[in-house]
């Protein structure tokens, strides 16, 4: 049964509002599962904070023969594999930090993880692959791993003389405890929960959802990454240790029916699927669904705004779920363009027949309703807005015998007269 440590809280600024710092423990740690029925190691209200402090997936004697010094190996992982009992570990292999309860949360809930911050723990990061594994295993029936010097000032890895791979930082596993009839579930694919995902996007700067599935969520984060490609083709990525600064905000009624985030300038929708055409069909159904019911788009224009300005990759290859992401840009629902004018006469031959309706009820006469229609026509606005403001900027006051002038003309007369013409149709 595992054990609740003492958290230590590092900030309590606003009330409704705390910062608390976890380490990675033998007391703190899930190895190689998501489970409904692991108890919290800390429990926290929607807005509050959570320094994560997480661990590479190796052991230190494997670590030590690929040729980390024993001074360089953690003693948080050392006392992690000596603290474990076998009987709580697996079935899968990654270390994750958690569970994390977030008070309130229930299934059908939606729990918003912002990620504000990822550190390197550890000066280096592993790589490795392994025959069974990777996806070109038959093309390497054997083992490896390679230690790669991480340089945090200038965020770079010397993978090898002459290569240096770019350091961004993330998280491989990011998940919530699955519905109950799942058990104990591996860690390795990634599922409705999150977890295993992959996903190099998830950097700092990311928003993660992930639909709740279990009283209180139960978030657990691990699987370092200090660097990866999409497809993590051998199996592994440049793997580290990581320190997470996440903020948890919970929506309450929320149901979100699959893992989707958000960068500051991109949507991603995600798939996960043995067969990796069913996860690519997730992947776009999900962000249809996702352009449907926060866009307000029709299915039809959701379905053709994938095709002509979605972006559909491949996450991973290697977790026996495959994972692909759909990315949209946010620039497309933010850029001002005219309509065409053939889009202009349809739209408007479409309020012509709206503007009457909607003049009757506010109360026009059935003369008055034609003469709006004339004023609308003469003013250039369109859509259900135009029509509204229409019949504001064109009712006659009360006992006058002339027009309301829209700013558009310089005076009643040249409106009269560019009225006129319509009045006698």
């Amino acid at each position: 049964m595992r054990v609740l440590i003492l958290v230590s809280l590092i900030i309590s600024a606003p009330v409704s509002a705390k910062t608390y710092d976890l380490p990675a423990t033998p007391q703190t740690v899930a190895w190689g599962h998501y489970d409904a029925t692991d108890k919290p190691v800390l429990t926290i209200r929607s807005g509050d904070t959570v320094i994560v402090h997480t661990l590479l997936t190796s052991s230190p004697a494997r670590l030590e023969k690929a040729g980390v010094a024993p001074q360089d190996v953690e003693p948080a992982l050392r006392a992690v594999f000596d603290g474990v009992p076998a009987a709580s570990r697996g079935p899968g292999g990654h270390i994750l930090t958690g569970p994390i309860a977030i008070e309130g949360a229930e299934p059908g809930d939606t729990l918003e993880v912002r990620i504000r911050k990822i550190d390197l723990a550890i000066p280096y990061a592993y790589n490795a692959f392994g025959y069974g594994a990777g996806f070109l295993t038959d093309d390497f029936p054997y083992s490896r791993i390679k230690i790669v010097p991480l340089d945090k000032t200038r965020m770079m890895a010397a993978f090898a003389p002459g290569i240096a791979v770019p350091l961004h930082p993330f998280f491989g596993s990011m998940g919530v405890a699955p519905p109950l009839a799942f058990g104990r579930y591996d860690s390795a694919p990634p599922s409705i929960n999150g977890g295993n995902m992959d996903d190099k996007a998830l950097v700092a700067g990311t928003t993660l959802f992930l639909p709740v599935h279990a009283t209180g969520a139960l978030f657990q984060v691990g699987d370092g990454h200090a660097a990866q490609g999409n497809g993590e083709v051998d199996i592994t990525a440049l793997e580290t240790s990581l320190v997470g600064t996440l903020e948890f905000v919970l929506h309450k009624g929320v149901k979100a029916p699959y893992p989707r985030a958000e960068t500051p300038d991109a949507y991603i929708a995600m798939g996960f699927d043995d067969d990796l055409s069913n996860a690519t069909r997730k992947a776009l159904r999900n962000m249809l669904d996702f352009l449907v019911s926060v866009k307000g788009m029709s299915r039809d224009d959701a379905y053709m705004l994938m095709s002509v300005a979605g972006d559909v990759e491949i996450t991973e290859l290697v977790d026996r779920n495959k994972g692909v992401h759909v990315v949209l840009k946010k620039a497309l629902f933010q850029v001002q363009c005219s309509t065409p004018r053939w889009g202009r006469r349809r739209v408007r031959r479409d309020s012509r027949h709206a503007l009457p309706r909607r003049a009757a009820a506010q109360g026009w006469s059935s003369q008055g309703a034609v003469q709006a229609a004339a004023c609308w026509r003469a003013t250039g606005l369109s859509g259900a807005r135009g029509i509204d403001r229409s019949l504001a900027v064109c009712r006659r006051p009360a006992g006058s015998a002339r027009w309301r002038v829209p700013r558009r003309f310089s005076s009643s007369d040249q409106m009269e007269r560019r009225l006129d013409p319509h009045l006698r149709k």
